[in-house]
């Protein structure tokens, strides 16, 4: 059995979570197995962090958030390497970690952080942990190879932060890189990070890892990928919000793409792409009870006895309304608008056009809302076309996910009603043709409140 494993940071916290994952390992590895791992639990964020402010921290302090790092790193080599092995796996982290410093003095010479250099601070999170954790697994007398994701054949396109594979060439070098160790040596790739045809660090965007093992599972026909959680699979809803939250133990990719796409954070949006493309079962498994099935991911939608299977929160987003008469029965300015955005690489996540043709109304990340306007505004420049660009900030996107919907009647119905009842005020609305998902935007401060009455109405 071909398996593909990916353990994310809090598997990898500190060398009590280490020596555990590593064992897990060891019991449950097949025939051919490959694990894809992110960064310890935290160094993510903080890398990210001394990164947007280095240029304003002097030197000595700089090298005190670094030997931070340094410092979690070795306690994983001191307590979970083997003697025989040690002073290698602290060579490795030192010459990593002299290359962050580097790194990081530099940016703070030049005085700016560009995005290609932010992929190239963050990389080094999955780098120090993955060397060091193959020689942990060394140390069970596990034989293992520590390889990059850009090592392990991932090429991508040079959209620094959320890069895109290139997927004739990935294809192509995972299965060189890494179908030559299958049966071997178990291969232990980073998650999250790769790099372009030009040899430079990217990034997949947070939460990377994930799609990352569904890539190299995709390339080598893997027969099951296994994304290790630190929760008991997907929910039925957030359960921060929802305390009865239910496991969904079966759920079709479509489902969990719409659920990973509108907030369900326990997946990356595009992690399911790669699966679902060669038909590849994904397992959300419990990292705490990996006896436990989890929820299995697969190409079967079933529909469901409650007809709703899911309903997810997306928040940090806002939403534009585009106004202007000069728009009615103007061919093409739909399609302006959105190359505008996607060469700004601005991701759509909503839209709206009211059939007058006098507005369109569309959701975008909080964080691109003022290069989004800039973009429209640079488009229609000298144009009596679109006369204003309204912003809210304080919104919300409501997704409520299920098979069973399809073909069911008065399913709106019920939302909206449940919604009203609640006294929510609903301000824009989208369904696809799939009939899987409705979603709708509401306030932020509503969100809450309306997911609340949607689960009870639906589910619980």
């Amino acid at each position: 059995m071909r398996v593909v494993m990916k353990f994310g940071g809090e598997a990898l916290r500190d060398e009590n979570r280490v020596l555990y994952t590593a064992n897990l390992i060891k019991k449950y590895k097949k025939e051919e197995t490959v694990i894809v791992v992110s960064a310890m639990s935290g160094i993510t964020d903080k890398l990210y962090e001394l990164a947007k402010n280095v240029i304003n921290m002097d030197e000595a302090k700089i090298r005190e958030e670094i030997e931070l790092i340094k410092r979690r790193h070795e306690i994983v080599i001191e307590k979970c390497v083997n003697d025989k092995y040690k002073k290698e796996c602290k060579d490795i982290l030192k010459k990593l970690v002299e290359k962050l410093e580097r790194t990081l003095l530099g940016i703070s010479y030049v005085g700016e952080l560009t995005p290609r250099s932010l992929d190239l601070v963050l990389s080094f999170g999955e780098r120090l942990i993955a060397p060091i954790f193959s020689y942990v697994l060394k140390s069970l007398n596990i034989d293992t190879i520590h390889l990059t994701g850009y090592e392990a054949g991932i090429i991508t396109d040079s959209n620094f932060g959320r890069a895109n594979p290139i997927w004739e060439i990935t294809k192509k070098l995972v299965r060189e890189n890494v179908g030559k160790y299958l049966g071997k040596k178990i291969p232990i790739i980073t998650g999250y990070i790769a790099c372009d045809e030009k040899g430079r660090i990217t990034t997949l965007g947070r939460g990377g890892s994930d799609y990352t093992a569904t890539i190299i599972g995709s390339c080598l026909d893997a027969d099951e990928i296994w994304l290790f959680k630190d929760v008991k699979g997907l929910m039925t809803a957030d359960p921060k919000i929802i305390p009865d939250a239910k496991i969904i133990r079966k759920i079709s990719y479509i489902e969990a793409m719409e659920l990973a796409y509108f907030g369900a954070k326990i997946l990356h949006p595009k992690a399911l792409e790669p699966a679902m493309e060669r038909n590849i079962p994904v397992r959300i498994k419990p990292l705490f009870d990996p006896e436990d099935e989890g929820t299995l991911i697969t190409s079967e939608c079933e529909r469901s006895k409650d007809i709703v299977k899911a309903i997810a929160v997306k928040k940090n987003v806002a939403a534009l309304n585009i106004f202007g008469a000069g728009m009615v029965g103007l061919p093409g300015i739909a399609a302006r608008i959105f190359n505008a955005l996607a060469r700004n690489n601005i991701n759509i996540l909503m839209i709206s056009q009211g059939s007058s043709e006098t507005n369109i109304s569309l959701v975008v990340e909080r964080e691109d809302v003022e290069k989004a306007i800039d973009a429209i505004k640079s488009e229609f420049k000298g144009e009596n076309v679109i006369k204003n660009i309204d912003c809210n900030k304080n919104v919300a996107i409501l997704a409520v996910v299920g098979a069973g919907m399809k073909g069911t009647r008065g399913v709106a119905a019920r939302v909206f009603s449940a919604v009203a009842k609640a006294g929510v005020n609903v301000l824009m609305i989208s369904q696809g043709s799939s009939e899987v998902n409705i979603s709708f935007v509401v306030e932020e401060k509503d969100s809450d409140i309306a997911l609340k009455a949607l689960h009870k109405e639906f589910i619980c």
